[in-house]
């Protein structure tokens, strides 16, 4: 069984160049990098459920001669890793949990991927009202009607949006209707398909799994999501002055991800369904995303 067909059966959740890293494709060179070895990713688990890293991760290792080992572990789970120096690189979408972990020092070159949103899904007859609202008012209806609403509670990136939007809407979520799974994203989806609850979910994993009779009621789209459903990606390579971590192949994989792969990413496809969409090179950089947004120097 392929690994989507599981998620919906069971609920889980140095010295480099890259020439034509700037665009969409290139041929790939690394100057004092051999490819010998394992490189380690600690990666959120909607890049990995929605199958998005078994197409991109066999061109590099093919292109680099490198094996990548994947741990999907969430993005709080991906950081933890990498501060114990236990993996080489982490892709992770939590802006804040991302600024603490560069501002620590475990993590050095931070580099944005990609974007797609997030979604409020429920129960298909929307006991709350929330279907079209915005993210604010849809959780303060659920709230109000104390409708079920299941949480992952897991540190990931898509439980610490849930908290910022809670916080926004002046909601302190609790009581019989609030529950957290402490669960990944997959998981998470199922519980909310059995006790016909609402939940907050990433695009990419919600397409793979697609559980029951859930149903998309706040959906502003991939292309542009308002700023509270936005859902950046970002690879950081761990920092080798702090721990003893493959950095060159590392900085490659940067480099290839955010290169080669741009296209790779944009094709991409769940049930033909666009699931992510890349950012890469632009006339005007955001220099911003390389280091924390409050750091002052």
């Amino acid at each position: 069984m392929d690994r989507r067909g599981y998620l919906r059966a069971v609920g889980v959740g140095g010295a480099l160049t890259l020439a034509g890293c700037g665009g969409e494709t290139g041929a790939v060179n690394a100057e004092g990098f051999d490819g010998a070895g394992t490189l380690t990713l600690a990666t959120a688990t909607t890049a990995y459920d929605s199958g998005l890293l078994d197409a991109l991760v066999p061109g590099f290792e093919a292109a680099f001669g490198a094996t990548v080992r994947t741990l999907p572990r969430g993005t709080g789970g991906s950081l933890e890793t990498a501060r114990n120096g236990d993996c080489d690189a982490v892709l992770v979408h939590a802006r804040p949990l991302e600024d603490a972990f560069l501002r620590s020092g475990h993590g050095v070159n931070r580099r944005a991927l990609m974007v797609n949103d997030f979604l409020v899904v429920g129960p298909a007859d929307d006991p709350a009202g929330v279907a079209g609202l915005d993210p604010l008012p849809a959780f303060r209806a659920i709230a109000d009607a104390g409708a079920p609403f299941v949480s992952r509670g897991d540190r990931s990136g898509t439980h610490i949006r849930e908290q910022q939007i809670w916080e926004r809407a002046g909601v302190e979520p609790g009581g019989d209707w609030y529950r957290e799974t402490g669960q990944g994203m997959g998981n998470t989806l199922t519980t909310a398909e059995q006790m016909g609850a609402y939940t907050l979910t990433d695009r990419g994993t919600f397409l793979t799994v697609r559980e029951g009779s859930l149903t998309s009621h706040v959906d502003r789209g991939i292309e542009d999501p308002p700023s509270l459903l936005r859902n950046e990606y970002a690879v950081i390579p761990t920092n080798p002055a702090r721990h003893e971590v493959a950095y060159p192949p590392a900085m490659a994989l940067l480099g290839y991800l955010t290169g080669p792969c741009r296209s790779r990413i944009a094709e991409f496809r769940v049930d033909g369904d666009r699931a992510f969409r890349p950012l890469g090179a632009t006339e005007d950089p955001n220099f911003d995303q390389y280091v924390p947004r409050d750091w002052e120097g």
